[in-house]
């Protein structure tokens, strides 16, 4: 027999993150929490794929020594570990679904530090914890650490690629190792080799700090599954959302219009406790700003492996071609990635 709950709605929440919470949430998210480099499952046809991990795996056996404190200021007497051989940072350079984050959130677990003095976020969640610290707190705060991974860096944000950049400076100096992986510039989608030049001439003096490390492949969440579910009928979502507690019901176009009122940096804790997420009328992204908040969305339902489930619109219908053919198309395909493989997990919820 079906208990009836009570469906949430995002539309009804204007979650408040403290500052402190930031800091704390700079681990890698729910979906990476478990994973390892010997779970990440090279394609045998992709040798780059392997060769990857073996780089990573040296790398964060490298870094166990690399800091001496985790203050933020060296000791007056302690004797400054050698600096180890070689660049003090890693580019992932691959296109998207190839399992960059998953390497990346591996390279955090592997390295030989407390968690506490490692730190992992995309390139969103930095910037908005330099907003909420400013430029010197942060400095201060991530000096301390052996490693700072930032996922999806952002290469077609000049003003805060510049502030990054910045930042990233001032961590070298204080012996951070450094970790990032990217999205391609305007232009070269399908280019991936180009990638690692890109990132590296937007990120200016860091440049021999980075060994760029190439990562082929095909986007592993569509690699041997079967096609995403089509969308359902908007009475099979409602009575779904019904039945599974905590999940969310939301009319697509009204959750559109909550999110350009919610800072994106919140879009996580918008998420909190949600089993599923159920949304009907979908329907095309009407423009660029409200189709950027959706990627961000995506990305923490996916981080959170939290299921979507939709009527109207299949999620490859979102965008425009004019989007999907500009300067965020890689953002956009992404998101259709993340939004197909949440689909495909909620299949389980219709007709339970």
């Amino acid at each position: 027999m079906t208990t009836e709950a009570v469906p949430l709605s995002l539309c009804a929440r204007e979650p408040h993150v403290p500052a402190e919470r930031l800091v704390a949430e700079m681990v890698p998210p729910p979906r990476f929490d478990a994973v390892r480099f010997d779970t990440y499952i090279p394609d045998p046809n992709q040798p780059s794929q392997t060769e990857a991990v073996k780089v990573l795996s040296t790398f964060a056996s490298g870094l166990g020594g690399a800091h001496a404190t985790g203050s933020g200021r060296r000791r007056w007497f302690a004797k400054k570990p050698a600096a180890p051989a070689g660049p003090r940072g890693v580019y992932l350079d691959g296109g998207y679904g190839v399992g960059k984050t998953h390497l990346l959130a591996s390279l955090w677990h592997a390295t030989p530090a407390e968690p506490a003095l490692k730190a992992f976020g995309t390139f969103v969640e930095l910037t908005n914890l330099v907003g909420a610290l400013g430029f010197q707190q942060t400095v201060a705060t991530l000096s301390g650490h052996r490693l700072l991974c930032i996922d999806e860096f952002e290469l077609d944000d000049p003003g805060d690629t510049v502030l990054v950049s910045t930042l990233l400076g001032k961590l070298v100096d204080a012996g951070v190792a450094l970790a990032a992986t990217s999205n391609t510039l305007p232009g070269k989608l399908g280019e991936g080799r180009f990638a690692a030049a890109d990132f590296l001439r937007e990120i200016q003096g860091l440049s021999a700090h980075f060994r760029p490390l190439r990562i082929d492949g095909e986007d592993y969440r569509h690699r041997g599954l079967p096609e995403a579910p089509p969308p359902y009928a908007a009475e099979q979502v409602t009575r779904a959302a019904h039945a599974t507690p905590g999940a969310s019901l939301d009319a697509f176009p009204d959750l559109l219009e909550h999110l350009a009122r919610v800072h994106p940096s919140r879009y996580g804790a918008l998420t909190d406790g949600l089993a599923a997420v159920c949304l009907t009328g979908v329907e095309p992204v009407p423009d660029q700003s409200t189709a950027l908040r959706l990627v961000v969305l995506a990305d923490r339902l996916y981080d959170r492996e939290v299921p979507v489930l939709a009527s109207g619109l299949p999620f490859d219908k979102l965008f425009s071609d004019e989007m999907l053919n500009g300067g965020y198309r890689k953002k956009y395909f992404r998101a259709i990635s993340r939004l197909t493989a949440l689909a495909r997990d909620a299949k389980g919820l219709v007709d339970q």
